[in-house]
């Protein structure tokens, strides 16, 4: 069997099962335990599977991502509590960067008052949900208006990112996975969410279950530009290691857990 047919069965098995080990697919497709490695390390290069310990995980192509309002109350609770998570890490005196996306959101509803905090975004929902709290420094980053997701790119954007620094960037993805890395479906932003990660001394990703082990339209970023994950215990175990050893910090919270009391209300001062 010449390589291209055993990988097209490979993939046929991975359709229905999801994950496979090497011994498994060894023993199915009677070949080596070298040849089944090298066919999965193959089909991970290409973008067709993540190889994890021992095997691989079939990676689906994700479906193109609805308007910010349709998708609000999609795994609302698995996103209040990791943007609940994500507001805790804030600390006094930092400057963030919050992008778009309704993880996102969830964060700064959440974020504690804390003295001399600047956040800066490019997003109309987080704009609005920060409007009255004065207590933050708002910075609002104007360009060409994307209607579906309600946040502003392009050329005006990235020329204000270029000229500004943030100890956090905050920031939602479409999909993620060990090969291509951060990848989007909106391709006339793409450039701007580069732009956005580049001005992180750290680049904190909230991300839901969901969003792993699928391959979207483009390439945003590797995943060497990413210093931590905060996802949900729906994240498979192997997904978690998988990110682990490409020296990602992965957080994992706890959706039955009670949420840190109402959003916006953590840390109010006296």
């Amino acid at each position: 069997m010449v390589n291209g047919d055993r990988q097209k069965q490979t993939l046929n098995i991975l359709q229905q099962e999801k994950r496979l080990s090497i011994t498994e697919l060894s023993q199915r497709l009677n070949i080596s335990i070298a040849t089944a490695r090298r066919d999965l390390d193959a089909l991970a290069s290409e973008g067709k599977v993540q190889r994890v310990h021992g095997g691989a995980l079939l990676v689906e192509k994700a479906p193109p991502e609805p308007p910010i309002l349709l998708r609000s109350m999609d795994q609302l609770n698995e996103k209040a509590h990791i943007g609940a998570k994500a507001a805790s890490m804030i600390h006094a005196g930092e400057t963030i960067f919050l992008g778009s996306g309704t993880t996102v959101l969830e964060t700064a509803r959440r974020l504690p008052h804390l003295q001399n905090l600047t956040v800066i975004t490019n997003s109309l929902p987080v704009a609005n949900a920060l409007a009255t709290r004065t207590d933050i420094n708002l910075v609002i980053l104007g360009g060409i208006f994307r209607h579906s997701e309600c946040t502003a790119y392009g050329q005006f954007t990235e020329q204000a990112l270029a000229e500004l620094h943030a100890d956090k960037v905050i920031f939602g993805i479409r999909a993620i996975c060990s090969g291509p890395g951060l990848t989007n479906d909106f391709i006339p932003e793409v450039q701007t969410d580069r732009s956005i990660l580049k001005i992180g001394r750290e680049v904190i990703i909230v991300a839901d279950h969901t969003k792993f082990n699928v391959i979207s339209t483009a390439t945003v970023a590797p995943l060497s530009w990413v210093s931590k994950i905060i996802t949900d215990n729906q994240t498979p175990v192997e997904v978690i290691e998988e990110m682990t050893a490409l020296g990602i910090e992965m957080i994992v919270v706890d959706c039955c857990a009670p949420l840190p009391g109402k959003p916006g209300s953590e840390h109010a001062p006296n």
